[in-house]
């Protein structure tokens, strides 16, 4: 007997992707508001010396100028340098999952939040990635989370690509979680979510074939309201 059905699984890897972004959050010290007005001041000044201008963020992610303020505070406060870089986020997931080997996931989670790709993730590409993760339309969130399983970024999901982000997932989870788990089961699960997914059996999961599968699912639909609004 499978511990999973299918759809629990990958409704299990889109809400980890949203998880895991509130792990980060919650290490950088960043839900946490205060109200020192004169502190605000001091970081709005900080911010408009920057490349990217608060109020360009202001205008590009659902967050108000307030948040945009507190977010940069705790983000320079934990990465001094502006940016974070991958062995940091395996870092953070090492902590949060030590019963597991978190690396692999963290390195897919990095690649997501490096849109530009120059392996480095600024606070304008972690606010970017927060701002859909928490408060973006269930289609934004779709197009973030296929994204991450879309590994070298071709626009299309192979089986192996699948298979990799689901195996990384229950790597970084580890045994104590899935004792009585098998070996062959993750692949076992793979095979049948990418058989749902891929429409016109040609081998590669669309961005349309993947939105329009996840958002049949109400395990998935379900679990994409749990975390908005969360700061």
């Amino acid at each position: 007997a499978t511990m999973w059905e299918s759809e629990g699984l990958q409704t299990f890897g889109i809400v980890l992707i949203v998880c895991a972004s509130l792990k980060l959050l919650h290490l950088l010290g960043l839900i946490s508001f205060s109200e020192d007005s004169v502190e605000d001041e001091l970081e709005l000044s900080a911010v408009r010396h920057r490349p990217e201008a608060l109020e360009q963020l202001e205008a590009q992610t659902r967050f108000s100028r307030k948040e945009l303020q507190i977010l940069y505070r705790g983000f320079k406060n934990e990465c001094p340098s502006g940016v974070v870089n991958e062995d940091t986020f395996k870092e953070i997931y090492a902590q949060f999952f030590p019963q597991g080997d978190a690396s692999t996931y963290a390195h897919f989670l990095f690649n997501a939040f490096d849109t530009d790709h120059n392996d480095s993730v600024s606070f304008e590409d972690f606010v970017m990635g927060l701002s859909i993760l928490l408060r973006g339309t269930v289609q934004e969130k779709l197009n973030w989370a296929f994204n991450l399983y879309d590994i070298n970024k071709d626009g299309y999901i192979t089986k192996e690509e699948m298979f990799d982000i689901i195996k990384s997932i229950y790597d970084m989870m580890g045994k104590c979680t899935y004792p009585m788990l098998k070996e062959e089961t993750p692949r076992q699960h793979v095979e049948i979510f990418f058989q749902k997914m891929d429409k016109n059996r040609d081998g590669v999961v669309t961005i349309d074939e993947f939105i329009d599968c996840c958002q049949n699912d109400e395990n998935i639909m379900r679990s994409m309201q749990l975390f908005e609004n969360v700061i």
